[in-house]
């Protein structure tokens, strides 16, 4: 009976993992992208510049992409759930601050603050999700995780 338990523990464990981190993985690679669809009402509601919406898309991204490599060692240092909810935290507050931005540089600053929580989720999904699922089905998840990267 107690062996029972232990499986059904693990294997809820497991499917939780994968739905938070694939959550997470969608909310940041789809963040990426929609601003993009968004600019013409960005520029009209803002009375954004060209550069200022260059800004808008190019913050996100350079942030994200700078310190990519520095989230997954963070969460090395200091717990990669700890930095995983940091990270979540640290997005969503931003996201917040970018949809009630009453300026284009307002915007491209919540944008940046993105960038950063971005980059520390995208890589502890993987290493949280890898660490959670048994090596017999590893590969399985990860190929649905990143179909839901890819999906996003």
């Amino acid at each position: 009976m107690k062996a029972r338990s232990t499986y059904t523990s693990d294997r809820a464990r497991m499917l939780w993992a994968f739905a938070i981190t694939s959550i997470a993985l969608f909310m940041v690679t789809l963040d990426n992208l929609v601003v993009t669809t968004a600019l013409p009402v960005i520029r009209h509601d803002l009375d954004a510049s060209i550069s200022q919406l260059e800004w808008t898309v190019n913050a996100y991204t350079l942030t994200f992409a700078v310190l990519l490599l520095t989230g997954a060692a963070l969460g090395d240092r200091f717990g990669r759930r700890r930095m995983f909810t940091l990270g979540i935290g640290i997005f969503t507050a931003s996201s917040a601050l970018a949809a009630l931005s009453t300026s284009a540089t307002m915007l491209d600053l919540a944008r940046a603050a993105q960038g950063v929580g971005g980059a520390i989720v995208t890589p502890l999904t993987l290493t949280i999700l890898s660490a959670a699922v048994p090596k017999e089905k590893r590969g399985l998840a990860l190929g649905a995780w990143g179909g839901i990267g890819g999906l996003a």
